[in-house]
């Protein structure tokens, strides 16, 4: 392997699991319940799904409303939250083994590298690629492909590391190799393909990684 690439939202920080709670909050109080399956349909990608729920349910006009106080809960509670376990572990693992860092994320690149900026963490990236880039975000595999043409590599030389189906299929679109670290929201959730899940990087060395995925390679 010569590079892995991070997903940001659900595996850096768990930023994910707070979204779902804020719009789970928001439309109780319209006497609404909010299906996890409606949510984990936006989970590394964009939120139409969401939006097509709240139409459904409320009306067009009622978008907006909902979406803004789901944001207000979300950013008084997100600024709180901690790097994932192994995360930096991970990362200064790979600087040690001579790996390229990239980062292909969903979401906009001030959104991303203000949060890589405040964990202390955004030096460690060879490269970042953000959803305002590209023309489609994940499952659409362009994110992934633009990182590894920045880093110089095969989508065989590298590990994408993600939390939702959305990445994985994205990833795998790319012709990656993928490792799942699903968090609080998308643990329950069906990923279609995928060559290694663990429960966090805490559970397994980026060496370990490394050595699954060779071992599998070479069956």
């Amino acid at each position: 392997m010569k590079a892995i690439v991070f997903d940001f939202d659900g595996l850096i920080i768990d930023t994910e699991t707070v979204w779902y709670n804020a719009f789970k909050d928001v439309l109780r109080d319209y006497d609404l319940d909010f299906p996890m399956e409606v949510f984990t349909k936006c989970v590394g990608t964009h939120d139409r799904a969401i939006h097509e729920f709240i139409e459904e349910k409320l009306g067009l006009e009622s978008i907006e409303t909902i979406i803004n106080l789901a944001k207000e809960k979300h950013s008084s509670k997100v600024d709180l939250l901690e790097i994932r376990e192994g995360v930096k572990d991970y990362l200064s693992a790979a600087k040690e083994m001579g790996l390229n860092i990239g980062l292909a994320s969903s979401s906009n690149r001030e959104w991303v590298e203000g949060f890589l900026t405040k964990l202390q963490i955004i030096d460690f990236f060879d490269t970042i690629k953000t959803g305002d880039e590209v023309e489609k975000v994940k499952p659409d595999p362009t994110l992934y492909i633009n990182a590894l043409e920045a880093l110089n590599v095969k989508g065989s030389e590298a590990i994408a590391f993600e939390d939702s189906a959305n990445g994985a299929k994205a990833a795998i679109a790319a012709g990656m190799k993928c490792v799942i670290v699903p968090n609080e929201v998308t643990k329950e959730i069906s990923f279609e393909k995928y060559h290694l899940r663990i429960n966090s990087m805490g559970d397994m060395s980026l060496a370990e990684v490394i050595k699954h995925i060779d071992n599998d390679a070479a069956v």
